[in-house]
This record gives structure tokens, sequence and C-alpha cells, in this order.
């Protein structure tokens, strides 16, 4: 199965892996399990850092840069496609562009999309799980 951690998931796995639930622990140490991040994540992350929201053990980026290598995740570039599928997401979807940008990289790459967002669980042109 092909992944993608949505920004929470990410802090989640690596800094509070107690708050996922124990079916996507098991699935994210699958060996056949692909997992993919999102450059918009290392946006978010940064943000939040600078908002004081969060608080990691080093610089957001070390931080970002090295958890994607050291649990060997892949990321999925944004390109023009997925910008333009974001502002193009079928029936009605909310305005935040991070959560566009993670639902439209899933339904254009074929990756199911980790989340705990209850608005994105509950939007039926994602496959995405909790």
């Amino acid at each position: 199965m092909k992944v993608l951690l949505d920004t929470c998931c990410m802090l989640w796995a690596v800094s509070a892996p107690q708050q996922l639930p124990p079916r996507i622990v098991a699935l994210l140490r699958l060996p056949a399990t692909e997992v993919f991040v999102s450059p918009i994540s290392c946006a978010e992350i940064a943000c939040l850092t600078e908002r004081n929201r969060i608080t990691l053990n080093r610089h957001w980026k070390t931080w970002f840069n090295d958890n994607v290598q050291t649990n060997g995740w892949q990321l999925v570039d944004i390109d023009l496609a997925i910008i333009q599928e974001a502002y193009s997401l079928p029936g009605t979807f909310h305005r935040d562009p991070a959560d566009r940008i993670l639902v439209a990289t899933c339904r254009l790459k074929g990756l199911s999309l980790l989340t705990a967002d209850r608005l994105i669980l509950d939007y039926p042109h994602v496959d995405a799980r909790w």
C-alpha cells in the first residue's frame, strides 16, 4: 500500500506514536507499505514552529529532512498538476490550502491519506484512513 502522511500524522509518527491508532502504526510498520510525505508538510511544520504551536528538538528544516531520511519516507513533489487539482476538487471541500494539496496529491498519485482530520475523512473523493 502507498500512503501519504498528513502533517499531524508525520509529527505523531516521529514524536508521539501513541497518538496514532494501533492499525495505523501496524500499517506503517508493514514492509510492503510505501510512505510518502509532501513538502507542504514541511511548510506547515515551519509555520507551527515559528508560531510556537509546536516545539522540536532542532531546527524545523533539519528535523524534517532528518526524519524523512531516517524513516525512508519518499517526498512527492508539488507540481502544476497537483496545484490545479487542489483547486478543482469535486464536491465541497474546505479552504485550507495544505489540505487541498494533500488531497490532490493522493488523488493524482493513487495514494491513501493517513489523517485524523474529520473534514478529510468525510470527504468522499479521496481514500483517507485513520
